[in-house]
């Protein structure tokens, strides 16, 4: 028997507002939309965005996700979001594992943006 992670659950109140945002604001890939709500990216692990439809799932809205989306360069990202009206919640910071920067979907769901500062020759 064989276990993957396939999926990590967003739970929305606007389906059609965090759409917007996960895919032209965040620029993650739409892979599959359907009545259970979007899937975002290229690969396993998916982000599923999905109606807060029952009681366990609207508790879950406004939530930090603990889900930690890796980039090429904060500081474009930063400068991209920005410039389609979305601020951070908090300003990238040098860290010892990297830049990391946190940031809400119009839901309140937060994610956290990384840029490794690990090159070649460290690893």
């Amino acid at each position: 028997m064989t276990v993957r992670l396939h999926l990590v659950a967003i739970f929305v109140n606007d389906l059609e507002r965090a759409r917007v945002f996960y895919e032209d604001q965040l620029g993650l890939p739409l892979n599959a939309r359907g009545s259970f709500g979007f899937q975002f990216g290229e690969q396993v692990p998916y982000i599923g965005v999905h109606p807060a439809l029952h009681e366990r799932a609207r508790e879950m809205v406004g939530r930090e996700t603990g889900i930690t989306l890796r980039v090429d360069d904060l500081y474009a990202i930063k400068a991209s979001l920005e410039s389609k009206g979305v601020s951070l919640l908090t300003e990238p910071v040098q860290q010892g594992f990297g830049i990391m920067a946190m940031v809400a979907d119009p839901d309140g769901n937060v994610l956290a943006l990384w840029e490794d500062n690990i090159t070649e020759e460290d690893s």
